[in-house]
């Protein structure tokens, strides 16, 4: 079996936004120090960017402080939120976005040349190629080396601190061992956990890409990482069928959400990015529904711009518009959720890391979707969070120089990859038909779409037992190539964080955010439970830690 070592200063895993923005910083910061960035797919098109945006969420604009709009995510996420990382990534929003200007991207302007916002804290771009311009930044760079269509599987550790990472290269068909003084995981959020609206054979036709399938959060477990606020799901409320985002409705047009009955209902549950979505919830479930983004009787200005805004990043919804004739000027557009996911960038779950993106692990920082604590990040914030990754993770590098993977690590590597391709014994299920089992388990038993977001204590025991079974089942799955083997992978880095993922949904017995954690048994806020729900792995299970909320200036939690 092949196995090429390489061996950097710092090692990059993911291409998406927070990890481009890392190497485009370590390029110019730190010109001496050798990088290499590592994309299971092409870092042109990869990740939450790969289609473009339409818009930057997170942005201070005229009048407001960065101290405003951290205030403004802990307050949306119900305290539970980590003031010291928000306020952090507040203070770089625009200079990061003043950073892709110069690259290129195109920000919207007024007549007097000042950008054009879409609500309190967002701006208007046009960004079908934003993920080329991070692409072509990075490529440029002299002191980074990219590595597409390279799939890292775990962490290599040697006393006590993360020395880089192996993974598989699925086009060559062979095994990367890359040795590093220093690791950022940037790999994004995790999708395809739950049955989605579309299953089956779509079942990957999805909001979040899913292609992200928490692999860095599967490494960050078995390495022995610390985990925060899991539990603390999204759940996306968008177009039916298309699942495009409504944010470009709602924000850019102020179109109202009403029900059937033509009545407008979200004041009587709230305006939370929760309780946004519970609305919907509850209107079905009350009889009210289908629910709609209030958008007859707009222009055709108004329905032109909407159109050439999602061709900027979800194109399937102008299409169709297009195709069905169903104009959003004469036909109301219907909303529904999307299944949950984990996606730091929006909640606040994921590594629990220090200031500096530090997390527990010597040696490993995160960034972006993948690092927890400060949600409503979105783009910018992910950037930024590469941008302070970055820097830390070179002051580490500087004093911890890579060495060379030892002979007992790669006889464990290809032990652990060969595994996969014996015959014997021969394998009953392939990895698609254990993953559609554990996406029906997480339906049914976790708070999926079936249950309308609602669990139980008996229903998570329940859906615990099904996913030990499923793991041990997975056991026994075997590749007949590399391609195979990577989704092998996967399979068992999403039913691990499953798993996790229960445990958390569990020790939080309340619920704090309406639809994105709704425990039947506790359906009310507690304010025992105003701490963050952390987790480690150990001997191979979920330990739950709690760890006590500290306050931001002025007094609010985060």
């Amino acid at each position: 079996m092949q196995i090429r070592e390489e061996k950097a200063d710092i090692l990059i895993i993911g291409g998406g936004a927070a990890g481009c923005f890392a190497a485009i910083t370590l390029a110019e910061e730190y010109p001496g120090l050798s990088v290499i960035l590592t994309d299971k797919a092409n870092i042109k098109r990869s990740g939450c960017l790969a289609a473009g945006i339409n818009a930057l969420n997170a942005y201070i604009t005229p009048g407001h402080t960065p101290l405003d709009y951290a205030r403004y995510a802990a307050e949306d996420a119900a305290g539970i939120a980590r003031g010291d990382l928000l306020l952090s990534m507040a203070e770089g929003l625009n200079r990061v976005t003043a950073k892709m200007e110069k690259l290129g991207l195109v920000i919207q302007k007024d007549t007097e040349g000042n950008y054009v916002t879409r609500g309190p804290r967002n701006i208007k771009i046009n960004g079908e190629n934003i993920k080329p311009l991070l692409a072509a930044a990075v490529n440029k760079a002299a002191n980074v080396r990219v590595l597409n269509h390279v799939n890292m599987v775990d962490y290599l550790l040697s006393e006590g601190k993360v020395r880089g990472a192996w993974g598989i290269d699925i086009t060559q068909e062979r095994i990367y061992l890359v040795a590093a003084g220093a690791v950022i995981c940037a790999t994004g959020g995790a999708a395809g956990l739950y049955r989605p609206n579309h299953p089956g054979h779509s079942r990957h036709q999805m909001w979040y890409s899913p292609f992200n399938t928490g692999a860095g959060y599967a490494m960050g477990l078995r390495a022995g990482a610390e985990m925060t606020s899991l539990e603390m799901r999204f759940i996306a409320l968008r177009c039916k069928d298309t699942i495009a985002p409504t944010g470009t409705i709602a924000q850019g047009l102020k179109a109202a959400q009403i029900n059937a009955k033509g009545e407008e209902y979200q004041k009587t549950y709230g305006n939370t990015t929760a309780q946004r979505v519970h609305a919907v919830v509850a209107e079905n479930l009350a009889g009210r529904g289908p629910c709609y983004l209030k958008t007859q009787g707009i222009t055709s200005e108004e329905e032109s711009n909407l159109e050439k805004a999602y061709l900027n990043m979800a194109p399937a919804q102008t299409l169709r518009w297009r195709e069905t004739g169903l104009s959003p000027r004469t036909v109301n557009v219907e909303v529904e959720g999307s299944e949950p996911y984990i996606v730091g960038g929006h909640t606040a779950g994921g590594y629990w890391v220090a200031e500096n993106r530090a997390t527990t692990l010597a040696g490993l920082f995160a960034a972006g979707d993948v690092a927890g604590g400060a949600p409503q990040k979105y783009v910018t914030g992910a950037f930024v969070e590469g941008e302070i990754a970055a820097r830390a993770a070179a002051e580490f590098a500087c004093q911890n120089p890579p060495s060379d993977a030892t002979a007992e690590i790669k006889n464990s590597v290809v032990s652990a990859v060969k595994k996969y391709f014996t015959k014997s014994p021969p394998s009953t299920f392939d990895a698609d038909s254990l993953e559609e089992a554990m996406q029906s388990v997480m339906d049914e038993y976790a708070g999926g779409i079936k249950t309308c977001y609602r669990y139980t204590e008996a229903s998570l025991k329940l859906a615990d037992a099904h996913l030990k079974r499923l793991a041990k089942l997975s056991d026994s799955l075997r590749a007949a190539d590399f391609y195979d083997l990577m989704k092998i992978f996967e399979l068992r880095e999403r039913l691990l964080l499953c798993r996790v993922l229960v445990s958390h949904l569990a020790a939080r017995k309340e619920t704090r955010w309406p639809s994105f954690a709704a425990h039947l048994d506790y359906p009310d806020k507690d304010s025992a439970y105003e701490k963050y729900v952390n987790s480690k792995l150990v001997a191979g299970e979920p330990q739950i830690i709690f760890r006590p909320l500290v306050k931001l200036p002025g007094g609010e939690p985060q």
